[in-house]
This record gives C-alpha cells, sequence and structure tokens, in this order.
C-alpha cells in the first residue's frame, strides 16, 4: 500500500442513481486521464508545443514532450513509482510541468501541481498532507529558489535547472505497462490545493472520472471550436491552468503555446508576429492587452473571444469588449466543482454579458433559503483530503455547499451576487482571508484585524486589511505588513495590497464582524 495521505482516502459517498445517470450519458467513462492522453498524443503528434519565456524557452513537438514524459515516467517506475503513488510539482508554465503530468498519468500516479509562487509556508503545507513519493521543482524562478529542507522527507525529487534529468530512463515507458493492473477509473488521479475558509489550503481530490469529464466538457461544450492558437499564462500549478494547458489541447489535438510569465508588451508581440490569441481567463489578462500602450485596432483580430471567469467579472468589462467586437462568454465554477455554469458563445448577448451562465450539461444548480448555490453533476471532485471537510461541504445526495450566493433567472441563467465564503479572488487566486488574518494579528500593536476583498480594475479584486489597533499603539504600515508576511513565508499574491484602520468595526449583535459592510465602505471609497 502506498504510504501516503491518500492511502486511506474514502471518497464523497455518490448516490448510485447519479453515477448510473453519469455513466448512461456518457459524462462518465472507464477512461483513465493516461487514456486519454495516449489517444491524443496518438492522433496528432505533430502537434506545436512551444513555451516563450526569457528564462527556459523551449520549442518542438507533442511527440518531443511525450518523449520526455515517458523518459521521466520509466525512470519513475523503476523507482518503484506506480498507480495510486502521488507525484507533486511547482514549475512555472514550462515544457517539464507538462512532461510531469503526462508521466504521472501514464504511471497512474495521483499528481499534485503547486503554484509556482506558492511560499514555503504553503508549499511545507501541501508536502506535509499528501507526503508524495516524488516532487519536482525549479532552481529558480522569479524570488522563487528550491528549498532542500522543503523536500526532505519526499524520497525522490527532481530540480529543473539541477538534477531533473537524472531521473529519466534511458528508454521511453511503453504502453500499456507490462505486468501493471488497470487503473481504477475512480481513483484520485489529482489532488489540487485552494485557498478558501480555512487557514490552510484545501486539497481537492478529482478522479480519473471527473477530471476526464471536466476536460472534455470544456473542449466540446464552452470553448470556441474556432479559436485559434491560444497562448496559455495561467499558472499550470493551477487546476484550471493545467488542464487548459496541458490536457484539452491533446484532446483536441490543439497548439500549446505558454507564457511563463504575463508580460501584456509580449503578448502583443506574439499576437502581431505569430497569429496567437487571447481568449480570456480572469478579466485582467484581457483588460491589460487593452490598456496597454502597444495595443492597436490591429489586435483586435486575435481577439475574437473572452472568455471570463475565475474572478469577479465587472458588467462594465463585459460591455466595453462587446463595444469592440469581441464576444464575451462568461462561466462559474470552483476548483471543487470546475464547470458549474456557462454561457455558449452563441448564446444570447444578455446572457453572456450579464450572467454568468446557465448550467452546463449534467449539472444541476439549486439555491437555499439564504440564496447560497448548491451544485453536483459530473464533474465535482470526489471530496476533500480532510475528511471533516468533505463531511462539511456536501451532503448525502451528492449537493455541495458552494459559499457562494446567487440568482437564477426564468430562464435558468445564473447571476453571482455576493460570496458568503470568507475568500478574496485576485485574478483568478483564492486568497483565504482567516489564513492572513491569522499571521496579521501576531503582529505587534494589533488589537484585531479583518481581510476583505477590495475593487481592482486590473485583478478583479485584492486583499485590503482593516486593523484596530491595541488602545495607545498605531496601527502598522502597509509595508511593514508585506515585510512580516515575507518573513512568515507567505506567497505575495495573498499580501493586502491597502490597509485601513478604525477604531472599532461594524457588528452584529453577538460582536461578529460585519465584513460585508466593510467590502461595501472600501467599494464606495475606491
Amino acid at each position: 500500500m502506498p504510504d501516503h495521505a491518500l492511502s486511506g482516502f474514502r471518497a464523497r459517498p455518490i448516490p448510485a442513481e447519479l453515477a448510473e445517470r453519469y455513466e448512461a450519458a456518457g459524462w462518465w467513462t472507464r477512461d483513465t486521464i493516461g487514456d486519454l492522453l495516449v489517444r491524443g498524443l496518438r492522433a496528432a503528434p505533430d502537434a506545436e508545443f512551444r513555451v516563450h519565456s526569457s528564462v527556459r524557452p523551449w520549442s518542438g513537438a507533442f511527440r518531443d514532450v511525450e518523449l520526455v514524459a515517458r523518459r521521466l515516467a520509466g525512470g519513475l517506475r523503476a523507482r518503484g513509482v506506480g498507480p495510486g503513488d502521488v507525484v507533486a510539482f511547482q514549475l512555472p508554465n514550462w515544457m517539464e510541468a507538462a512532461a510531469v503530468f503526462w508521466a504521472s498519468a501514464f504511471l497512474g500516479a495521483a499528481v499534485v501541481p503547486i503554484v509556482h509562487f506558492y511560499g514555503r509556508k504553503e508549499v511545507g503545507y501541501i508536502l506535509d498532507s499528501v507526503r508524495p513519493r516524488v516532487f519536482v521543482g525549479a532552481e529558480r524562478f522569479g524570488r522563487t529558489e528550491f528549498r532542500d529542507d522543503l523536500c526532505a522527507d519526499v524520497p525522490i525529487v527532481g530540480v529543473v535547472g539541477r538534477d531533473f534529468e537524472d531521473l529519466l530512463a534511458a528508454e521511453p515507458l511503453p504502453d500499456p505497462l507490462p505486468g501493471t493492473a488497470r487503473t481504477d477509473p475512480d481513483a484520485p488521479a489529482l489532488i489540487a490545493f485552494t485557498s478558501g475558509t480555512t487557514r490552510d489550503p484545501k486539497g481537492v481530490v478529482h478522479s480519473h472520472r471527473t477530471l476526464g469529464c471536466e476536460a472534455r466538457q470544456l473542449a466540446r461544450d464552452l470553448y470556441p471550436p474556432d479559436r485559434g492558437r491560444q497562448l496559455t499564462a495561467a499558472p499550470v500549478g493551477h487546476f484550471i491552468g493545467m488542464v487548459n494547458a496541458v490536457l484539452i489541447p491533446v484532446l483536441d489535438g490543439t497548439p500549446v503555446n505558454l507564457a511563463d510569465v504575463w508580460d501584456p508588451a509580449e503578448a502583443l508581440r506574439l499576437m502581431k508576429d505569430d497569429g496567437l490569441t487571447v481568449g480570456g481567463g480572469a478579466t485582467y489578462f484581457v483588460t491589460s492587452l487593452l490598456d496597454h500602450p502597444d495595443f492597436t485596432p490591429g489586435h483586435l483580430a486575435h481577439m475574437r473571444y473572452a472568455g471570463l471567469g475565475g474572478s469577479s467579472v465587472p458588467a462594465a468589462v463585459t460591455t466595453r469588449l462587446a463595444d469592440l467586437g469581441i464576444t464575451v462568454f462568461r462561466s462559474y465554477g470552483s476548483t471543487e466543482h470546475p464547470s458549474i455554469t456557462g454561457s455558449r458563445h452563441t448564446a444570447p448577448e444578455a446572457k453572456r454579458l450579464f450572467t454568468d451562465g446557465d448550467p452546463l450539461p449534467g449539472v444541476e444548480v439549486r439555491l437555499d433559503g439564504d440564496g447560497e448555490i448548491l451544485s453536483r453533476g459530473p464533474d465535482l471532485c470526489v471530496g476533500y483530503t480532510d475528511p471533516a471537510l468533505t463531511e462539511a461541504a456536501f451532503d448525502g445526495e451528492g449537493w455541495y455547499r458552494t459559499g457562494d450566493i446567487g440568482e437564477l433567472d426564468d430562464d435558468g441563467y445564473l447571476t453571482i451576487t455576493d460570496r458568503k465564503a470568507d475568500v478574496i479572488i485576485r485574478g483568478g487566486e483564492n486568497i483565504s482571508a482567516p489564513e492572513v488574518e491569522d499571521l496579521l494579528l501576531g503582529m505587534p500593536g494589533v488589537a484585531e484585524v479583518a481581510v476583505v476583498s477590495a475593487p481592482d480594475a486590473r485583478l478583479g479584486e485584492h486583499a485590503a486589511a482593516v486593523v484596530r489597533p491595541r488602545p495607545g499603539e498605531r496601527a502598522p504600515t502597509l509595508e511593514e505588513i508585506g515585510a512580516h508576511l515575507e518573513k512568515a513565508g507567505l506567497a505575495r499574491q495573498k499580501w493586502p495590497e491597502e490597509m485601513r484602520e478604525v477604531a472599532d468595526f461594524p457588528r452584529t449583535a453577538s460582536g461578529k464582524i460585519q465584513k460585508f459592510v466593510l467590502r461595501r465602505d472600501i467599494a464606495a471609497h475606491e
């Protein structure tokens, strides 16, 4: 039995009636992620695969990446890695990230992608939670540098830029694996860590069935077939970034073009010189292009579509894009339930611009008495690594409590109106307010603190710290807050980007801070 956190993992109960329905409709199949990759790679071995990077550029075809992946799979198998084991990686959008994901799928191992900018606090917690057999990291990228001490308990470690090639076998792993039992499609395929209402990241477990359903659903039902050669800058360490970057293109046989940093000037150059397109994501990816001094009307030919999601989508942004002739469509989901609703690019314009879409195939949505959105569907995760979180978030009928508040119109289109969960979504990346608050409470002079979302023209939202200082003491400056959080090892993207001081907080009758009032007041003064 593999010695890791998933050895005793128990998926949430899924009603037999739901499982039978998902299988009958073809949303769930017996395919593993390895099966999907093998078929896709055989169908389009010469498809383009490029990494646009100033530090580690790469250019080749699917067949070249597959060779690295199969050599890596062979090297790991020789070291005893196989079905049921856990492989973690923290890499930028480089070729090696695809190779690790594909190799894990070929082996039937569960993969754990870690966002490349996570600091030692988050990475240490994730590795302790899943206890992987393998970890692959980058020697250095931006402010992040590989730390051997974080991986002291990981049996197999490879560092891109240092010794990653030592893990590669001379001969690629054949398919199928000789002498190996077939991987169970209900087994964990991916564990994605996401911030939310808990103080530490939550480990979301997807099976081969749920992940495969999500990839097929996006490719078939939501993404326009004529979307062109996409430039992907969303981090592959993030669940949906990885699916979009190195899984869906293989299913479609479409080119992969990755960027390891988001540089609007470089993106505009690639659009002009290489004919690449930018098709959306968090609103920042689109608006940063439109607002850049290098943007010209000629770039609009490479921005036919804008599929927006991953953070709040202001109506001012969708109407601005539509006025430029860009076909906008919105979607709503989470790491737990990736594609709950979405507007097709062919939907009526009012639905595409002003709602978050209607339920995707197989997905059901309902609102409870408080307006909280409950969802279930074939792409819903099978639970958390922490069974207590699983018990709290899912009921016996398969419904998931999203923590978001919404409204359904007469046509079944959903609009998100508020957030019940204590989380800020900055450019598509979740920030746990309690996690940041706990660290700030350790600062001198801080009596009480609330971290809430504030409007951000580029990123949708950013974190704002509202501080009540101790009597006779001063509140810390934003610079002091940053220095404190850096020392704590918290990823820079989670740091508050504004600070407000208050004599006291608005409270409920029981004394609880009314964060919705703080959010409203901050928005009114922006």
